[in-house]
């Protein structure tokens, strides 16, 4: 299993560090009302995107995973994604 590292750069952005068979760096950003809308404001946004990085991980390797984006773009690649999210 990857190991998945998120660090807050800032109020909207994480840099996200994966492991796996190699290590991968990303810069994600978030937007404010996009987290409270899959969260309900019940987790915090790092913990957020590091579950988007496990729903990713589950579909495709780290290497194929986009090195930066709004997390909102995964909706994009997988329709499922809000949904899936907005469940745990």
């Amino acid at each position: 299993m990857a190991d998945v590292q998120v660090i807050a750069v800032s109020d909207f952005q994480y840099e996200v560090t994966v492991t796996d068979r190699s290590t991968t760096s990303h810069l994600v950003t978030v937007q404010p009302a996009y987290a409270q809308q899959l969260t309900l404001g019940k987790i915090p946004t790092a913990d957020l995107v590091k579950q988007s990085f496990i729903f990713l991980l589950a579909r495709e390797p780290n290497t194929s995973i986009l090195r930066q984006f709004d997390l909102s773009v995964i909706a994009h690649y997988f329709p499922e994604y809000e949904q899936k999210i907005a469940q745990q």
